[in-house]
């Protein structure tokens, strides 16, 4: 079967080349199908355990070194008490914020590309990461609010910037080149709002906002994890719903709509659900850059399947994030770089190999 490109643009992907398989399954006075695909699942397996195998390490490396069997007792509510601080207090809500917002990031990427039919359409591509860090900044450094308002304003800012892109987008329906170009002209407009915020703020604000703006899971608590989490819990499963006729509107609008997808509903859900993961992903670790856009274009590299690969895309998020973060504590130890600085290495690393990659098969 030949290969070819399904999106325009720097980082198209290949075409899949696996079938869906249907798993039936015994029911009451009937058979239940179950559509799965084999590769696609290995991958996601394999992602998992490598994320799994990551956390453990980075729970046991640092400062102070735990052994594995400290941290497995740790994790069954059972360690030494050194080994307890240490890991429950100050390792694991970071290991936990770090998987959790890679996941929640990955997963909004994938719902953005999919609805943009354009592997350029990721949040911190067509602004709405940079919206939401406005709206954060607009609450801590102009309003004066504490932490606990920074979720609202990072929200706030997310959702104005969203629809205002949609709505200039506009045309009879959001197309997704148009809705890319956009993006990029209000995302544009909002880094300089954010730069001109900082210059007009005190020395002390403006220093621990740039790291902020950087991307950053230094002193990440539990508070954080059980935010993440509740997001992840309230949008998640609406994400899952969305994948089936996400994976029908990539045959086109007018296909979709024939077969009884109703388009704008659907575009609209899952433009509301990526917001709300991007927005409060953002509000617990800052604008991490890259992760949205490279972890859904990965996963289908992987696993060549049809579809937006939400479940795969969001452990592949998760991995990202937890190797960018554990680098980003151990490079340059004792110093710890601020984890956006890592992912933005990632990111622009896997664009260079995509245009190298496309400039020698004579695709560039």
């Amino acid at each position: 079967m030949t290969s070819r490109t399904t999106s325009a643009g720097p980082a198209a992907v290949p075409a899949p080349r696996t079938r869906p398989r249907a798993l039936r399954l015994p029911g009451p006075g009937r058979t239940l199908s179950v559509r799965w695909d084999p590769r696609a699942t290995a991958v996601g397996l394999l992602l998992a355990l490598a994320a799994a195998v990551v956390g453990v390490w980075s729970l046991t490396t640092g400062d102070f070194h735990v052994p594995v069997p400290d941290v497995l007792k740790v994790l069954a509510g059972d360690g030494p008490p050194a080994a307890d601080y240490i890991v429950g207090e100050l390792r694991l809500p970071r290991l936990l914020t770090a998987l959790l917002v890679g996941a929640a990031l990955g997963l909004s990427g994938a719902l953005f590309q999919t609805v943009a039919r354009n592997p350029l359409g990721s949040p911190d591509v067509i602004g709405f990461t940079v919206g939401s860090a406005t709206g954060a900044l607009v609450t801590i450094l102009v309003l004066g609010a504490g932490a606990a308002s920074v979720a609202v304003g990072s929200v706030i800012g997310c959702a104005i910037t969203s629809a205002a892109v949609y709505l200039l987008a506009w045309r009879g329906g959001a197309a997704g080149y148009r809705l890319i170009l956009v993006g990029i002209g209000v995302s544009s407009l909002l880094t300089a709002a954010n730069a001109y915020l900082i210059a007009r703020a005190s020395f002390n604000d403006a220093q621990s906002a740039q790291v902020w703006l950087t991307g950053s899971l230094n002193g990440r608590g539990w508070e954080h994890v059980w935010t993440i989490v509740a997001t992840l819990a309230v949008l998640g499963p609406a994400a899952v719903a969305l994948g089936r006729p996400l994976r029908m509107l990539e045959m086109g609008e007018d296909t979709a709509a024939a077969l009884g997808v109703p388009v704008e509903r659907v575009t609209s859900g899952a433009l509301v659900v990526g917001v709300g993961l991007t927005a409060l992903s953002t509000a617990v670790a800052g604008p991490v850059p890259f992760v949205a856009l490279v972890a859904p274009q990965v996963v289908r590299r992987l696993t060549r399947a049809t579809g937006p690969n939400l479940l795969a895309a969001t452990v592949m998020g998760a991995l990202l994030l937890a190797v960018s973060d554990l680098a980003a504590q151990r490079m340059l130890a004792p110093t710890q770089l601020p984890v956006g600085v890592l992912t933005g290495v990632v990111g622009g690393c896997y664009l260079v190999w995509v245009l190298a990659r496309q400039w020698r098969t004579g695709r560039g």
